[in-house]
């Protein structure tokens, strides 16, 4: 099991992600697209990156935005985990 971060390590590691927020516990990000076609075609691109850290995020998608949040439900916060994610969905 992923070791949670704490207050401070979490701060450390959201300045490196500046487009993320944190809210409730989880680290989230707002993708916008031209369209839906877009915003489908970018979960789709999640699906190999999540797969293969088997972490997987909670996506929220509307018509020309997707939501990305993510948290180690398992470990109870944020882990290194989430982290490594948000990286790899942000250079998509």
């Amino acid at each position: 099991m992923a070791t949670p971060l704490s207050p401070t390590q979490i701060q450390a590691q959201l300045a490196q992600l500046p487009a993320w927020t944190l809210k409730n516990n989880r680290i989230e990000r707002i993708f916008t697209f031209n369209d839906f076609l877009g915003s489908i075609a970018f979960v789709n691109q999640l699906v190999g990156p999540a797969e293969a850290a088997g972490h997987h995020p909670d996506l929220c998608i509307s018509w020309n935005k997707v939501t990305v949040s993510l948290t180690t439900h398992d470990a109870g916060g944020l882990t290194q985990l989430d982290f490594d994610l948000a990286r790899q969905f942000s250079n998509l």
